[in-house]
């Protein structure tokens, strides 16, 4: 079982960078595909990016291309999301969420096993 738990979220204008992170525990985070996800109020849960067990393949949703990057470091047990130039439609608030497996469709949020409690992100116009 993995444990996760979000941080760096918060307030920042338009055009701002936060990097986010994800800590788990669990001596198996190294084998686990890892993912970001995002809800705005009113809406549903969206898939954010994704990256492999060794970091070596990376999937992003179109709307956060050339702006966000995912990564991590197995060695911390953590994974991150650099969020660059920052919109307000990025508003929501941020999970990061686990998959036992690498999936040809990415972005079903059922699919992930273990899930954090969420950070909020709000991008001020």
């Amino acid at each position: 079982q993995v444990q996760l738990a979000e941080s760096g979220g918060g307030l920042v204008q338009a055009g701002g960078s936060l990097r986010l992170s994800c800590a788990a525990s669990g001596r198996t985070f190294s084998s686990y595909t890892m993912g970001w996800f995002r809800q705005a109020p009113g809406k549903e849960r969206e898939f954010v990016a994704r990256i492999s067990w060794n970091g070596g393949s990376t999937t992003y949703v179109d709307s956060v291309k050339g702006r966000f990057t995912i990564s991590r470091d197995n060695a911390k047990n953590t994974v991150y999301l650099q969020m660059n130039s920052l919109k307000p439609e990025d508003t929501a608030v941020y999970y990061c969420a686990a998959d036992t497996k690498w999936r040809a469709v990415p972005s079903r949020a059922y699919e992930y096993a273990y899930w954090g409690q969420g950070t909020q992100v709000t991008v001020s116009s």
